[in-house]
């Protein structure tokens, strides 16, 4: 069986008939206002000289009022605006069934007192709470669509009340608030034919811990063929701002608790093209964010409280016009923010390098320039597309064309943007001192190859002319491999003749080898006697 239909079921045993529980010595009834309620009390059938009374004490009241009174012979009432009160049986006399039926109001709760007295003395005193719960929902049902219903529940009695809650058709639990006056109210808002149902009041009394609580079901019908209409709407000033592209940037909303957000955003320079990036719902707790990462919430904690404000990390074509709608109850209220995104972008073509400075939302932009950091040199620029203007720079820079260019963006109200390029200077050149440069800038050496190769030529020059020298003294030698080892960093020597050779300091010494099977001391003499 389905554990759903058997939790209905459930709901539905319970909510036929007043639930009653036990507070100590007194009976607690929990009614819904508006229906027909019996306060039981039985005892033995009436005989002579028996009398019943059936007394209340209100809610806040010292005193006790008179409701009906009955012998065997007749029935009257104490009250006579409680002209809905009478036994529910009408053989009480000889059934011993005294229980008093009541049709429930909002002011019917207090103690009620079932008193059975013969000849002066009371033989019983039955005592027992009614709570009555009071549910209202606005608008009225049917509810048009689109509309924030609203359902509200009230119990008298709040000292022994827990707390109540609400459940949705499905049994799941409702977000609710407690109200200042009292009870709690839950709200639907854009309310459609999917949420009609069953939704239930639940009631869980002081004391009763192990007890479970009381429920109560309310149905909510939907009118398909209307829809809601808000007369009440708040349109607050525009307002017209610029920021730099991947700059964070705030969108306000009217600061209002709302029970839905909407946050629309028009493209920019469009003004047909409108799409809804974000809506949260408050009750519900739905967030949906179309823009993903580049849009947030700004204060999460407000957000609880359907007070929401948003922040913004733009690319450049996120200008336009964001409209942030607050939806309370019948009112709504607008807030609209006009945004011009400021971006600068630079490529290069042969010789030229391109600075493309690019703006959105250009009804409200007022004036865009260039500037170079030298105030004496003046820059043109040009466009070719509605919302940019580009301005050149030649390749490779010189000392009085390189520096910070600035693209800088006026607004219709005086509000001014600016964001900087720099053109660096080759390593080897200075640029032309500048008063007051708006950014430091670095120099590096578009071509560092040359600088390398400048080094690079004396090494090799040196190595080519040692390795000529080698060669020639290796012809002059055929028979000798020279090997020198050198101490302290000596200066390396190369001596040509054995008479050098005797001569040379101990700090470097010579082996020699023979390439034949001669003595190595004749082959000194050889050399010895050598005719020069």
């Amino acid at each position: 069986m389905d554990l759903r239909f058997v939790f209905l079921l459930a709901v539905v045993l319970l909510c036929s008939h007043p639930v009653i529980a036990k507070d100590r010595d007194v009976d607690v009834i929990v009614a819904m206002a508006d229906t027909t309620i019996t306060l039981p009390c039985s005892n033995m059938p009436l005989k002579e000289k028996m009398l019943i009374n059936w007394q209340w004490l209100p809610h806040g009241v010292d005193s006790t009022r008179l409701i009906l009174s009955a012998d065997r012979r007749q029935e009257f009432l104490g009250m006579p605006s409680r002209k809905d009160a009478r036994l529910a049986d009408s053989s009480f006399w000889k059934s011993g069934n005294f229980s008093l039926s009541i049709r429930a109001s909002a002011e019917d709760g207090g103690h009620y007192t079932c008193l059975i007295n013969q000849a002066q003395k009371t033989l019983k005193e039955q005592v027992m709470l009614l709570i009555v719960l009071t549910v209202s929902a606005d608008p009225p049902l049917p509810v048009p669509e689109q509309s924030t219903l609203r359902l509200q529940a009230k119990v008298s009695g709040l000292s022994s009340v827990l707390n109540v809650s609400w459940l949705s058709p499905r049994g799941l639990p409702l977000h609710y608030e407690v109200l200042p006056e009292g009870g709690v109210i839950t709200k639907l808002p854009n309310i459609t034919l999917a949420d009609k149902g069953d939704y239930i009041c639940k009631v869980r009394l002081q004391g009763n811990r192990g007890r479970p609580a009381s429920l109560f079901l309310y149905p909510v019908t939907v009118d398909g063929s209307r829809a809601a209409n808000f007369n009440h709407n708040t349109y607050s000033a525009q307002i017209s701002k610029a920021c730099l592209s991947y700059t964070p940037v705030s969108l306000p909303c009217p600061p209002v608790s709302g029970d839905y957000v909407l946050l629309y955003w028009q493209h920019p320079d469009k003004r047909k093209e409108i799409e809804l990036v974000f809506s949260y719902d408050r009750w519900r707790r739905r967030v949906r964010n179309v823009t993903k990462s580049n849009l947030r919430i700004s204060l999460c904690d407000s957000a609880r409280q359907g007070e929401l404000g948003f922040v913004l990390t733009p690319r450049p074509e996120h200008g336009g016009v964001f409209i942030c709608e607050v939806f309370q109850d019948d009112n709504v209220y607008s807030q609209s923010l006009r945004l011009s995104v400021l971006h600068v972008a630079a490529q290069t073509r042969l010789s030229v390098a391109y600075l493309t400075c690019r703006y959105s939302e250009r009804m409200q932009v007022r004036v865009v320039t260039w500037t170079h950091q030298y105030p004496n040199r003046s820059l043109n620029w040009y466009s070719k597309t509605p919302g940019a203007i580009i301005t050149e720079v030649q390749l490779p820079p010189r000392p009085e064309t390189a520096g910070n260019y600035t693209c800088t963006l006026e607004l219709n109200n005086g509000e001014k943007i600016d964001t900087v390029h720099v053109v660096r200077l080759a390593s080897d050149e200075s640029p032309i001192p500048s008063p007051s440069p708006s950014l430091p800038s670095s120099h590096s050496s578009p071509f560092p190859y040359l600088s390398i190769l400048g080094v690079l030529l004396p090494v090799v020059a040196v190595a080519i002319g040692v390795l000529l020298w080698k060669l020639r003294a290796h012809k002059a030698c055929p028979g000798i491999e020279q090997s020198l080892s050198h101490h302290s960093g000596e200066v390396e020597n190369i001596y040509e003749n054995p008479e050098d050779l005797r001569q040379a300091q101990s700090s470097i010494y010579m082996d020699l080898k023979p390439t034949s099977q001669d003595d190595v001391y004749r082959e000194l003499d050889r050399y010895e006697h050598r005719p020069y």
